[in-house]
């Protein structure tokens, strides 16, 4: 004998169309991270370190504080991703061109090479995401996201 509510699915209900933009939101990432994180599982590198290698490589230079806005991620987790990534072979340290005291994370061979089959397989998972959608309703929705990211109109 079953008692409390029934709980619909993911995806039904009040979890489904029917439901908060908020918590969908919410529960797609969810979902997504989870797709993510199995796609990477058998890979030396978690996500967090996914995205930190990734912010490293998209934006050269940025500061520890930058990584951790662009990664989503405390400036504290950014600095034990950035040492174990170090102790990894997979980041290291360059002197500035013109301030050559200054050392800035780069990716190594390795960190490149573990970057891009990565990178394969997450964005594999966001085409399977995608598929259905028109290119311009796509457009859309990554309007509407970026929108929405900023928090303001």
């Amino acid at each position: 004998m079953k008692s409390g509510p029934d709980i619909p699915e993911a995806g039904e209900g009040k979890r489904g169309e029917e439901g908060y933009l908020g918590y969908l939101l919410r529960q797609a990432a969810h979902v997504h991270r989870q797709r993510q994180e199995r796609a990477l599982a058998d890979l030396p590198m978690t996500l967090p370190q996914f995205a930190v290698l990734t912010m490293v490589h998209a934006y050269p230079g940025a500061s520890g504080a930058d990584l951790a806005r662009l990664a989503l991620l405390t400036p504290q987790t950014v600095g034990v991703i950035v040492k174990n990534l170090l102790r990894a072979g997979l980041l290291d340290r360059a002197a500035d061109a013109r301030h050559g005291r200054i050392l800035h994370l780069c990716l190594t061979e390795s960190g490149r090479t573990m970057l891009a089959e990565a990178k394969r397989r997450v964005l594999a998972l966001e085409e399977e995401l995608a598929a259905g959608l028109e290119t311009a309703k796509k457009a859309d929705l990554c309007r509407w996201l970026a929108k929405a990211a900023r928090g303001r109109d």
